[in-house]
This record gives C-alpha cells, structure tokens and sequence, in this order.
C-alpha cells in the first residue's frame, strides 16, 4: 500500500496546513485510528475474561494461553494482505472490511460454544486488527501535511493505549455488576461474556466514522479519480497549494513505481533488502522488550505492597494512564527532536527500568502464580514497570508506527510494511505465549530478556535507522 508524501507544492518543510484546516485533518486522522482503539481494547480485555474462560472451559494454563494468543496469528495474516487487499479496493472499504471483522469477532467471542470455537473467532477479530494495523499508519501518512505527519502518526498508538484503558474501566465496571465474580450472570449472560462483547459498540464506530473521512488522495490518483484527489488534498493542505501540481506529483511518483510484491523485498546479501530487515528489525524490538507480558503478575505485585487484590482492575488502570502520559510526550516531541533520539532516550529507560524489576523479582518467594516480595524490593518493582511502560510509550510505542509509515521507498512501501506488520505479530505471540513457561523458570531471568533486548536496540537504531524528520515520503526512495 503505497503512499505518498503531501508536502505542500512549494516544497520545503513548512507548515503544510493553514489553521482552518488542521481540525479537519485530525477528525480524519482520529477517525482512521480507530483501528487502533480496537486493538489496544482487544488486547486488554481478554485478560479481564481469562480466569472465567479457564474455568468455563476446565482447560490448563498452556492451552489457554494458546487460545489467548490466536488472535496474533489472525493479525500477522491480516498485516501480510492488508497492503494488497488497500491497493486493490482502496484504504476506505480495507477499514470497513476490518470494522466488520471487528464486531463479528466480538458477538461470537461474547456466544462460544466451544473452546476451539473461541480461538476462531479471536482469530476473525486478529484479520481485522492486523489490517487496521498497516491501513491506519499508512494512510494518515498519506493525508497528513509533513510538518504535522509524526504527530498525526502518533494517533495511532494513543488510540491503542486509550483502547487499553477504556476496556480496563469496561471490564471493571461488568464486574463491579457482577458483584466482583467473572462468571456472574447479567442479562443471561456471564460478566466476562459481556466484556467481550461491549467491543461490537467501537467497531460499529469505526465502521460509521469510515464513511465520514475521504479516500487516500495517493489512491484517487492510481484510478484516475483527479478531481477528486484535488478536493481531498485541499481539504487536508490548505485552499493555497496547487492541487494540480501535487496531483501530477503524486501521478509521477505512481507511475515511476513498480507495483511492490514480496519479490521486489528480495535483492540483500540475506535475502529481503536492508531496508526491510531495519523495518522487521523495530517490529520484533517493539515486541522483544517484553511490553505485552510485563503485567502478567500485575495483581500480585500490587499485594506485594499491602494492596487488596480487588482493586486491582483500577490500580491497572493507573499504569494505563501512565501509558496515556508516556504517548502524549511522544506526540509533542517526535517532531520537534525526531524519532531516532526519542527511541534511543525510551531504550535507555527502558533498559534500566526492566534491569530495576529483574533484580527485585529475584527477591521474589512463594511459587509462580504466588509472589511475595519484601516491602522494598516491591515498591522497586511497581516503580519499575511504571517507569517503563512510560518510557515505552514515549518512545518505541509511538516512534515504530511513525517509521513503518514513512520509511520506505514508495516502490516497495506496500510489501514492506505488510512484511513488518506481520513480524510484529509474530514476535508478540511469541512472546505471549513463551512468558508462562520463562516465569515459571525464573521470574526474574525473564525481565532481565527482556531488559537485555532493550538494550541491543540501542546499536540497533544508532547504525541503521534513519532519520525521517521532516523529509517528504517522496525521499525516502
């Protein structure tokens, strides 16, 4: 799904918006975010419903976690074709396919039958997030004015920590209902039945906001819909640019394109070019830190500091705060000092942060679902896990969306990012699925993984990742 950059036909890298017109271009940036919402919703509220899922179902904890994690491989499939299936039918109807594949998911998560029935239908759901995770980036990268691209791009990761947070204060509310039991009835259906299935209302949303915002000006242009190209790139830039030449310019970079397939990736001294190994190479880091497991023992490390286990839905909500905090400074600064210093600045903090919980859980007794830690090495350890998810957010949570979105050539933009999606995925449930088995091991081996990935990611982005500040999509290649 390739793009192209909107920079305003003067050139330069000015302000490419006049003020009448950037709250439009949010309302349409948030709108496409949507898709994020969904994911970070998605992904917290399952871990609301999974003792009830355990028990409803009397299955152990390796076949659970199997059954969790189906959705990643939904979403690795999802990633891998989205960019086809946009480039074929436009950006628009790939959001509305994925919003119908959202709320399927939700009504029959929310009605199993059956175990295996679950799994499939968290696999539906994980299509649709794995499609929304490549559309989303890709076309408010081909919306937004390049002085404001970054910061728009950042939509995409607020929308998923919000997600997040508003599912933690879904799932607390059903249960406060249900009297605090997970299996307790509610309109003749369980707490966790309806956790589920709340997410059908966001998908109907993103599915409605999907007919209010315009067709990529980047794909009117490939089917020769001119006219209208123009309007939607005066909507976004300004009624001062020259709409006929950014179209011309838009049309000479589609037609100077191949049409990007996984062969044209190929061509490295190791198979996929270079630039498509640094973009796999942030997917798997962004996942190798550890930042969707490092609350697997998130109630117990509340009891280790003298806090009711009960609590523990709002104190969980907290640290998505924290989350919201971490991806607003983000926002504000990815323009201002570019996206490899913020990622350098969130690998150093995060690197410390997960070395600080890995020497307080090695402080840990009691068996693995059981930690109990001393008074110091406890508030060590919540201090800790704060510190790094805020580090996360303000960093690599935000900076991976930017990059995927900008970084590479327009030729190959459609398969790479496909291609780095995918890895993303993939790196997430391997790393959801193999935590159960590395805590059991040594909780505190665990963190320092993933404290040992955070620092490699400091070479990492300091030899290969390049800067995208301020430069149009039309030069990166």
């Amino acid at each position: 799904m390739t793009s192209t950059a909107n920079a305003p036909a003067s050139g330069g890298g000015g302000r490419a918006a006049a003020p009448e017109h950037l709250g439009h271009v949010i309302f349409i940036t948030a709108a496409a975010a949507m898709g994020g919402f969904l994911f970070g919703y998605d992904s917290s509220v399952i871990n609301g419903a999974v003792e009830a899922i355990r028990d409803r179902f009397d299955v152990g904890s390796g076949t659970l976690a199997q059954v969790i994690a189906a959705a990643l491989i939904g979403c690795a499939f999802g990633a891998a074709t989205a960019g086809r299936i946009a480039d074929r039918i436009g950006r628009i109807r790939c959001m509305q396919i994925a919003a119908v594949l959202f709320a399927a998911s939700a009504i029959g998560s929310a009605l199993p039958f059956a175990l295996w029935d679950l799994a499939m239908w968290r696999v539906i759901g994980g299509f649709g997030i794995g499609m929304a995770s490549v559309i989303g980036p890709a076309y408010i990268a081909e919306v937004s004015p390049p002085a404001y691209r970054g910061r728009l791009a950042s939509f995409q990761q607020a929308a998923i920590v919000i997600g997040i947070a508003v599912s933690q204060l879904v799932n607390w509310g059903i249960l406060n209902l249900a009297d605090g039991d997970q299996r307790g009835k509610l309109g003749g259906l369980e707490a966790w039945q309806w956790m589920l299935g709340v997410m059908v209302i966001p998908a109907v949303l993103y599915g409605l906001l999907s007919f209010a915002i315009p067709e990529s000006p980047r794909f009117l242009v490939s089917v020769g819909r001119t006219e209208k190209a123009k309007t939607v790139l005066r909507e976004v830039e300004g009624d001062r640019i020259d709409a006929d030449a950014r179209v011309q310019e838009i049309d000479r970079a589609i037609h100077s394109e191949v049409k990007s397939t996984f062969k044209d990736l190929l061509g490295g001294r190791f198979g996929f070019l270079p630039i498509v190994w640094i973009g796999i190479g942030l997917s798997v880091f962004q996942q190798l830190v550890g930042i969707n497991v490092i609350f697997y023992y998130s109630a117990s490390l509340w009891q280790s500091v003298g806090i009711d286990a009960s609590s523990s839905f709002l104190y969980s909500f907290e640290t998505s705060v924290v989350n919201i905090i971490g991806t607003v400074i983000a926002m504000l600064f990815v323009d201002r000092i570019g996206r490899k210093a913020l990622a350098l600045i969130g690998s150093t903090g995060m690197a410390i942060s997960l070395g600080l919980a890995a020497w307080a859980f090695s402080y840990k007794a009691g068996g693995s679902g059981d930690v109990a830690l001393p008074h110091t090495q406890g508030l060590v350890a919540l201090i800790a896990a704060n510190c790094f998810v805020l580090f996360f957010a303000l960093s690599w949570g935000v900076v991976v969306w930017v990059l995927l979105g900008e970084m590479f050539p327009g030729r190959i933009r459609a398969a790479a990012l496909g291609v780095a999606a995918a890895a993303q995925w993939i790196a997430n449930w391997v790393i959801t699925v193999s935590f159960p088995t590395l805590s059991d091991w040594n909780l505190s081996g665990a963190y320092m993984i993933y404290a040992v990935f955070a620092v490699l990611s400091i070479p990492f982005v300091l030899k290969w990742v390049p800067e995208t500040k301020g430069k149009s999509l039309e030069e990166m290649g």
